[in-house]
């Protein structure tokens, strides 16, 4: 892994569409952006944040997120999630992530990742099935 600094950012976004809906993917009855959808969102900025940094069979994968979803967003409209590097502590990395439609902020909040090897991390979840 090559060294991930503090400040690192990266973006990530969608537009609304029916396919992320909440009545869509089962998170609520209503045609708005999904939760989970803006989740995912924040998720890949982070993740793309330090996707340079990865070496050879590393990746992150996400351990925590605390995060609110303060605003609605109607179909049509782009949803852009951010993520910023905060903090570093060995393979653990936390990043503050906020999520804004074209009329403002729709959520803010905390999210961790942890790098791991891929194929160690797959071979060890595998082993559930036995």
């Amino acid at each position: 892994m090559k060294e991930i600094k503090i400040g690192m950012k990266s973006n990530a976004e969608a537009i609304v569409s029916k396919e992320n809906f909440a009545a869509s993917v089962g998170s609520g009855s209503l045609e708005v952006f999904a939760t989970p959808m803006m989740t995912a969102l924040m998720e890949k900025a982070a993740a793309g944040a330090v996707a340079d940094c990865m070496e050879n069979d590393e990746t992150t994968v996400g351990t925590m997120l605390n995060i609110t979803h303060s605003s609605a967003t109607p179909e049509g409209m782009k949803v852009k999630a951010f993520a910023e590097v905060t903090e570093v502590n060995g393979r653990e990395i936390t990043f503050h992530v906020w999520a804004e439609d074209e009329a403002g902020l729709i959520g803010d909040g905390t999210h961790k990742r942890f790098v791991v090897f891929t194929e160690k991390f797959m071979n060890k979840t595998k082993l559930k099935n036995n």
